[in-house]
C-alpha cells in the first residue's frame, strides 16, 4: 500500500462499518488519520439519514479536515412502473439526502479552518442508469450533481468537494441484489471483474489527501472500463 500523509487529520466516514467504508477506515488510520466512523452498526450509533442523529454526533468535534459520505443501500431490483414509493424514498433517503445533511453539517467547520477534503460515494449506475434499480441510480446521479454544486460553491474556501463512480464490489450490499442484477453488472464491465474495496479506497484516499489540490466538483471514474467519459 502506498501510504499517504494524514498525520494530524481527523476523518469522518458514514457507513464505515464494513464493505468499501471499512476499507477506506483502515488506509485512513494506516496512513495516520483519526477516523471517526458514523454507522447504524457501531458505538456511537448515527442514522446519517436524521439529522438530530448528525448534530449530536458532531458535538464536541471542533475539527474535521476529511468526510467521506459511504453509507447507502442497493435498495430492491423491480421495474420502475412496480418500483413501491416507500422503497424509492428510503433508498433517496439513505443514499442522497444522508449526503446532503453530512455535507450540510460538517462543510462549516471546515471552511471555519479553511481545509477540508469532502468524497462522496456514487456509483457508475449514477452516469449511466441501471435497468430494475431507478432509486439507485437515481439516487447515485443526485450524488454527483450534490458534488459538482457544492464542489463550486466552496471551490475558493481551501474546502474541495469530488466524487467517485466506482463499478459494483462484492460486498454484503450485493445480498440486496438478485443474482441477474449482479450478473448484468458484470457483463458490462470490459475488466471482466469487479472492483475490490482496496482498489475503491486508493482512490477515495488520494481525493481525500493534501495532494489532491486542483480538483473539485470532480466525478472520478473506477469501473473497469464500464465508463470511459
Amino acid at each position: 500500500m502506498n501510504k499517504l500523509d494524514f498525520a494530524g487529520r481527523n476523518a469522518i466516514v458514514t457507513g464505515g462499518a464494513q464493505g468499501i467504508g471499512a476499507a477506506i477506515v483502515k488506509r485512513l488510520r494506516d496512513s495516520g488519520a483519526q477516523v471517526t466512523v458514523w454507522d447504524l452498526d457501531g458505538s456511537p450509533r448515527v442514522d446519517v439519514s436524521d439529522p438530530a442523529s448528525i448534530e449530536k454526533a458532531l458535538k464536541g468535534i471542533a475539527k474535521v479536515d476529511v468526510l467521506v459520505n459511504n453509507a447507502g443501500v442497493a435498495g430492491m431490483n423491480k421495474p420502475t412502473v412496480d418500483y413501491p414509493i416507500e422503497e424509492w424514498e428510503r433508498v433517496l433517503r439513505i443514499n442522497l439526502t444522508s449526503q446532503f445533511l453530512c455535507c450540510r453539517a460538517v462543510a462549516p467547520l471546515m471552511v471555519k479552518g479553511k481545509y477540508g477534503r469532502i468524497v462522496n460515494i456514487a456509483s457508475i449506475a449514477g452516469k449511466e442508469g441501471n435497468p430494475n434499480a431507478v432509486a439507485y441510480s437515481a439516487s447515485k446521479a443526485g450524488v454527483i450533481s450534490l458534488t459538482k454544486s457544492l464542489g463550486k460553491e466552496l471551490a475558493q474556501s481551501g474546502v474541495l468537494v469530488n466524487c467517485v463512480t466506482p463499478a459494483a464490489a462484492k460486498t454484503a450490499i450485493f445480498d440486496q441484489m438478485t443474482e441477474q442484477h449482479i450478473n448484468y453488472m458484470l457483463s458490462k464491465i470490459p475488466m471482466n471483474r469487479f472492483v475490490t474495496v482496496d482498489e475503491v479506497a486508493a482512490l477515495v484516499c488520494w481525493l481525500a489527501s493534501e495532494d489532491c489540490s486542483f480538483s473539485t466538483g470532480g466525478v472520478f471514474d473506477i469501473s473497469g472500463g464500464r465508463a470511459t467519459y
